[in-house]
């Protein structure tokens, strides 16, 4: 995320400057909502980050849930995206399996404040029409998973009903993320090693030899 001096906060940007003015609002009002909380973040704090008026910036966003429900829909299209290809990939369903909650994984990391808006936010923080979209989208990702875990369970690698594994596998990698990136005071280990052995225990606990 683009780091913003003081200064630049103070002033007020001229009009037509720059093409990615929407994506700016976005970077600084992801940060914002993780650091003060819905209800504590405002409009006025999101367009003194970007160095805009209150009033320049409704001209992007109507309020502060619009921008929120932006911030939702353009994680989790990522996501959506990464798990609809290696749903669609050749090879074993253990395998692409396993890659696709790597690819979970690596996107907490890679978006540690998305993650925590997303995952981590309390529900009546997430108002506004932010929470339904949440909802609706992680309903999307979580969706694909299953149908993995299904095709595994299908073709005989593990046993069980798929919507209980695939809740258990997530569970054990939304762990892993959410605690290190709200806990990095804690003496991890390397993060590389520690998500390989979570996954290595859950995945030699459910894949039938």
């Amino acid at each position: 995320m683009p780091v913003v001096s003081p200064s630049s906060r103070s002033s007020r940007k001229p009009k037509g400057e720059g093409h990615s003015r929407r994506g700016e609002i976005l970077a600084a009002a992801e940060r914002i909502f993780v650091e003060c909380g819905y209800e504590g973040a405002t409009i006025r704090k999101i367009a003194d980050e970007v160095g805009l008026s209150s009033t320049a910036l409704y001209m992007h966003f109507s309020d502060k849930g619009a921008i929120l429900q932006e911030i939702c829909r353009h994680a989790f299209g990522e996501l959506i995206t990464a798990a609809e290809s290696l749903s669609a990939l050749d090879g074993p369903p253990e395998v692409r399996l396993r890659r696709m909650i790597e690819v979970y994984v690596d996107f907490g990391f890679a978006n540690p404040n998305a993650y925590r808006l997303i995952y981590l936010t309390r529900p009546v923080e997430a108002r506004d029409g932010a929470q339904s979209l949440s909802q609706e989208l992680g309903a999307g990702v979580f969706a694909a998973f299953e149908t993995l875990v299904g095709e595994t369970v299908a073709a005989g690698r593990m046993e069980g009903d798929p919507r209980t594994i695939a809740q258990a596998i997530w569970a054990s990698a939304h762990g892993v993320v959410s605690l290190m990136i709200t806990k990095p005071y804690f003496p991890w280990a390397e993060r590389e090693a520690l998500v390989k052995t979570t996954l290595d225990a859950v995945f030699s606990g459910l894949l039938k030899s």
